[in-house]
């Protein structure tokens, strides 16, 4: 008999908090960059910048993670 694939919950849960946590980093890395944008002469413009581009980039990453772990939980590891 062959086995039904099921969702696995706990795998699911894992993906949907990454994804949350992206839905923050999308958000609060965009503001950081247009806040350094609009103060250009403050002496915070340089970390500021940075800030930004490395909280877009987690953004990117974390979408990514939490794409593909809750791919995991519905269609199973590939690498069984």
């Amino acid at each position: 008999m062959e086995e039904t694939k099921r969702t696995d919950k706990d795998i699911l849960s894992k993906g949907i908090r990454i994804m949350i946590i992206c839905l923050i980093l999308m958000f609060s890395g965009p503001t950081a960059l247009h806040i350094a944008f609009s103060n250009k002469e403050k002496p915070l413009y340089i970390p500021l910048i940075i800030l930004g581009i490395l909280l877009c980039l987690g953004a990117i990453i974390t979408l990514f993670k939490g794409i593909q772990t809750i791919m995991d939980s519905l269609f199973g590891k590939k690498n069984k």
